[in-house]
């Protein structure tokens, strides 16, 4: 079965077709899926702290601002990446935009923490990932 430039077959303009040759459609299925599965990775392990002691990379000035310990935060924070996780494979055309900005605020905790910037840098590789997922989600999704 042929398809249009725009991706649906000629039989039915609304039924999208996507080819698992076409590299921007693997692109796609590759980032939606880490996008899903490690936000809900790295939220359940803030409910446990089996990889790392996740308060440590809370910044003291965000500590001051929301109420109970910053472990109480990283519980909040680990609930609220789960559902990242969840929105990037439900609607990733929402969900990585979600992520982003998620990714945006850890980055500004992470540069007013000294020396977590190698973290930061790598999170805003991820932040770029994500927007583009987004960017991607638009034309697959």
């Amino acid at each position: 079965m042929t398809t249009h430039s725009t991706g649906l077959t000629p039989a039915s303009s609304a039924t999208p077709v996507h080819d698992l040759r076409d590299p921007g459609y693997q692109a796609f299925l590759l980032l939606r899926t880490v996008f899903t599965v490690a936000p809900i990775l790295f939220g359940l392990d803030k409910l446990t702290n089996l990889l790392v002691q996740w308060d440590t990379y809370l910044a003291p000035w965000i500590n001051d601002l929301v109420p109970g310990t910053g472990a109480q935060a990283m519980y909040v924070v680990g609930v609220v990446e789960v559902v990242a996780g969840l929105a990037v494979a439900l609607a990733p055309r929402f969900g990585a935009w979600l992520v982003a900005a998620w990714l945006a605020g850890i980055i500004v905790n992470l540069l007013t923490l000294s020396g977590y910037y190698d973290v930061a840098l790598r999170d805003f590789g991820l932040l770029v990932a994500a927007v583009a997922l987004a960017r991607l989600a638009r034309a697959f999704a």
